[in-house]
């Protein structure tokens, strides 16, 4: 197995590739500064998904990074938020299709979480 196969995983790819095209269409004052940070947080969310996976036969550590992955979602959804607020993002169906994809990522990344606690060999899958 891998975690290319995990569902959050593959939904936080594509979350983080849309939000990265998305951010090169900003008004160039937000490029350097939101547009950055806003690809930073979706990208972390995939790789501490990855970096999890990678020490899931820890299981305190794959929920450590699992509960990193899930912050790093709510700081991408308050950085959308900020960039529609301010005008930066001016479509409004792309802002809310993109707000509700991070938001249904965090049900699931959550529920993922509830089922690694509930574990008790983290090899499962």
């Amino acid at each position: 197995m891998s975690y290319r196969t995990l569902q959050v995983w593959q939904e936080a790819r594509d979350l983080a590739l849309e939000i990265h095209v998305m951010s090169l269409r900003l008004p160039k004052f937000e490029l350097y500064e939101q547009g950055s940070q806003i690809r930073r947080s979706s990208k972390s969310i995939r790789s501490n998904i990855v970096e999890g996976y990678g020490r899931r036969t820890y299981k305190a550590d794959y929920l450590r990074f699992l509960t990193m992955a899930f912050a790093s979602r709510l700081e991408t959804e308050d950085h959308l938020e900020s960039l529609f607020e301010t005008c930066s993002i001016k479509d409004r169906d792309k802002y809310k299709d993109l707000l509700s994809r991070t938001q249904t990522l965090g049900k699931k990344l959550n529920r993922f979480i509830q089922s690694v606690e509930k574990r008790n060999n983290t090899h499962e899958e």
